[in-house]
């Protein structure tokens, strides 16, 4: 996910923090006039909002369409956008929209009906860019008083040329994995889409959309839309978004792709060198999987579910674009980790989707309950070991991640209060997923049993669909739902208070029941304990035959290893005899990790097997854990020598990004390759130096402490 706002957009907050109603949840948007508990207006209460924050409540956004033609040649995108919008509140006589420095604004204009049934007449409107933060700008345009004095539907057109901003990621052939055509891909999430167009950047704002694309022969046009159609002989793909969606989920892919039908309602898209993979490794799964998920969480409302995969450039694993998943393809290697992702992004077409956190500040909303929701489908689907195994996986990285942070650190929390110009995106991390999962998992089990559980989120579904909310809505169903556990009052049970839950930081308050996959995890950690002791008994260690082992089993025990790192030589070259062959042949998600022990031990009669990952391997979630690696300890060089190898086969993002930890700069790159002083910077990144001679900590060693490498922060969106 991953994983960029003019301040952080989302939806005005009142004295007594609820969120005054969105347009998508009142039947004409009538959010100015609504009233907090507190008995104040909008316009007394505090707002903690973005560019678009003072002004999008004042108008209700119907439907934008976009028209647009690409030019590979110069990597820009150039034609305008029309927006249907209604007044809302009287006397607003400017309209503001998120943009981007790198988003070059040409004209606006308005369409207004006529009076008396006369004529539409179309004015020339003034407008002017401002800063607004390091990752967006504010678009302020006038409009006339004629305009919000009618409170009837005007459009307004905006002229504009996409340049190189962090939503748009243009690729040389020689980066795509056919290395015969280019392509292009958009990734909009959190607070990108406003250098792909001027919007509402924020998920509080829900419209329908469409689209015009014209491009080049031999060119195919995907986008997150529910109906497409495409004209030969004009070489136009036309696109329509019948549900309403938020800005950052409008996504568009373009290259040489093709695509096989792999379901009544599903098909595959990728390069031609890649499909045949692609469908072998998907089959059948993915209806199997839509029906489970519908059985537990009612209909899947989106109509298709079609996923696209990318080269290694994308920047993040997966991302739930409505209709159409981007993911990337490199997951392709291993099938667990590719069912967990797939399945992972298909709940988001409930949770996420469907229903939308209406603030980045409480992305748990849409991270937690679709890991929880994953979970569920993945519990039907492969039984409760499978399920437990991922999460004992899942959950030793949060807990990694707590131990580098410490229990007070404000990125634990599920609600994070964003500081002005903090970019939301850099708050893509585990705790958004793992703790909020562990907080809807105590929800389930107050609820007392997992079915009826499963009925309330069909019903909260179901109230809430194609809008946007906050925790309190959810919690407020929750009770609602549960009237007898409003009585009991659970959400003040000592220890386990709501707003514990929500506000401290630190880890989970109580976590799920795991012993159903005590069968797969507990060999993991006999076979660690064994390499712990003090004297290795290789007839015990000879009798587990990992290669028999799922993937999932292989990367905790290796996680488990690392963890313990440094280890002596003497263990590392044990363990390489017992397991460096068999890792060979496993996937890149294992191979890392054994890559990872080698160089954080500085074992260096394995680091040609660095060497050939890093030739092999090209995509960000592979290649940053090993730099940071590598260049916290003694093998910079090792890792210059590296990247000057590979770096034409590097998109230029991840380039900087790499230059940046090679230089040991002090700032933190985003996955859209622009840095970021953010609250990210709090996350360390440093690994304990090489041990001293005999393996041993020396005095002047530093105390055994790991690095967060990217795989555990960025999960996928």
């Amino acid at each position: 996910m991953e994983v960029r706002m003019a301040e952080f957009q989302r939806p005005t907050l009142c004295c007594c923090r609820k969120a005054l109603p969105v347009p998508s949840r009142s039947c004409e948007g009538g959010r100015g006039a609504a009233q907090c508990e507190g008995g104040r207006g909008a316009a007394q209460c505090r707002l903690v909002d973005i560019a678009s924050a003072s002004n999008f409540h004042s108008f209700k956004l119907r439907h934008f369409h976009l028209d647009l033609r690409l030019n590979f040649a110069v990597k820009e995108m150039t034609g305008w956008q029309v927006l249907e919008l209604v007044p809302i509140q009287p006397g607003a006589h400017t309209l503001i929209l998120d943009s981007h420095p790198s988003l070059l604004i040409h004209s606006i204009d308005c369409k207004v009906p006529g009076t008396s049934g006369g004529p539409d007449q179309t004015l020339s409107l003034t407008y002017r860019v401002d800063p607004f933060t390091d990752y967006g700008s504010s678009l302020n345009i006038s409009l006339p008083a004629s305009v919000t004095r009618q409170h009837r539907a005007f459009q307004v057109t905006v002229r504009f040329t996409t340049t190189d901003g962090p939503a748009i990621w243009w690729l040389d052939a020689e980066l795509t994995c056919g290395q015969t055509r280019p392509l292009v891909f958009t990734q909009g999430h959190s607070v990108c889409n406003r250098s792909f167009f001027p919007c509402f950047d924020t998920p509080a704002v829900k419209s329908t959309y469409s689209a015009t694309v014209r491009v080049p022969e031999g060119v195919t046009v995907l986008m997150s839309a529910s109906r497409s159609a495409y004209s030969k002989q004009e070489r136009v793909f036309q696109f329509s978004m019948e549900y309403p969606v938020p800005a950052y989920l409008v996504a568009l892919v373009a290259g040489d792709l093709q695509h096989a039908d792999i379901g009544p309602r599903s098909r595959v898209w990728a390069e031609p060198c890649l499909l045949t993979c692609a469908v072998s490794k998907l089959g059948g799964s993915v209806e199997r999987w839509l029906n489970v998920a519908e059985d537990l969480f009612g209909p899947y409302v989106w109509g298709r579910y079609d996923i696209v995969f990318l080269p290694p450039s994308f920047p993040i694993v997966a991302m739930e674009n409505p209709c159409l998943t981007f993911i990337i393809s490199s997951i392709l290697e291993s099938r667990e980790f590719l069912l967990i992702d797939v399945i992972h992004e298909i709940a988001h077409g409930w949770f996420g989707n469907a229903v939308t956190n209406a603030t980045w500040e409480e992305m748990w909303l849409s991270e937690g309950l679709a890991t929880y929701a994953q979970r569920r489908i993945t519990t039907e689907a492969y039984g409760e070991a499978f399920t437990c195994l991922e999460t004992v996986f899942r959950l030793d990285a949060l807990h990694r991640q707590m131990r580098l942070l410490g229990d007070n650190n404000p990125v634990s929390k599920l609600q994070v209060k964003f500081e002005p110009g903090i970019n939301p995106s850099s708050l893509m991390n585990l705790f958004t997923y793992e703790k909020g999962f562990c907080f809807v998992s105590y929800l389930s089990q107050l609820s007392g049993d997992v079915k009826r559980f499963d009925s309330f989120l069909r019903a909260y579904i179901e109230q809430f669909k194609f809008t946007s909310v906050v925790a309190q809505d959810l919690l407020d169903f929750f009770q609602g739902f549960f009237p007898e556990l409003k009585e009991s009052c659970v959400a003040q049970r000592e220890g386990l208070e709501f707003e514990r839950w929500l506000n401290d930081c630190g880890p989970p308050l109580c976590e799920p029941d795991l012993s159903a996959g005590c069968v797969l995890t507990e060999p993991v950690q006999s076979l660690c304990d064994l390499w712990s002791c003090e004297h290795q008994d290789p007839e015990a260690i000879a009798n587990f035959n990992i290669s028999s082992w799922s993937t999932f089993q292989t990367v905790l025990f290796l996680d488990r290893l690392l963890d313990r790192s440094p280890v002596s030589h003497q263990v590392m070259g044990q363990l390489s005899h017992c397991y460096s062959a068999q890792l060979d042949e496993m996937n890149a998600e294992v191979q890392i990790r054994w890559l990872q022990m080698v160089v954080r031990n500085c074992f260096y009669p394995d680091l040609p097997r660095v060497r050939s990952f890093l030739h092999k391997h090209t995509s960000r979630m592979y290649t940053v854990p090993l730099y940071e690696d590598l260049c916290a300890g003694v093998m910079k060089c090792f890792a210059a020598e590296m990247f000057y190898q590979t770096q034409t086969r590097l998109h230029p993002n991840l380039r900087r990004t790499l230059q940046q930890i090679l230089f040991q700069t002090s700032a933190v790159t985003t996955s859209s390759g622009s840095v970021s002083g953010s609250v990210l910077s709090l996350l360390p990144t440093t690994i304990p130096s090489p041990p001293s001679p005999g393996g041993n900590p020396g005095p002047s060693d530093p105390p055994a402490t790991g690095t967060i490498a990217l795989r555990d922060v960025n999960v996928s969106a």
